[in-house]
């Protein structure tokens, strides 16, 4: 999100650029558009607040902002012949297993 400006209608409209680069260098997708935001009179206004107080966009607003754009991207790319833009999968991180309340053990 570059921005967040008030509309006179009373909702919000934030200026974004998505980039997409590919892995080995093969690519590169930009898109540019500009969300509109509704919602309740105290929902856009502190979204104006924390955006004047530098404080970053709510998540809702970013994943909201990201599904669109990787959408279109994966057509683009579909278009242009390369591999749809997909992100990483994440690896699961696997927690050490904690001992349960019954499973005192005692050591001599």
């Amino acid at each position: 999100m570059l921005d967040i400006d008030q509309r006179p209608d009373g909702t919000l409209e934030a200026p974004f650029l998505f980039t997409i680069s590919f892995t080995p260098s093969i690519a590169q997708i930009s898109i540019k558009g500009k969300a509109r935001i509704s919602g309740e009179t105290e929902e856009t206004k502190k979204i104006i607040e924390d955006h004047k107080a530098q404080k970053p966009p709510p998540v809702q607003l970013v994943q909201a902002v990201s599904n669109a754009a990787i959408a279109d991207a994966i057509l683009i790319s579909r278009s242009l012949n390369i591999p749809p833009p997909l992100p990483p999968i994440p690896q699961p991180q696997v927690a050490p297993p904690q001992p349960s309340k019954g499973d005192t053990r005692y050591t001599a």
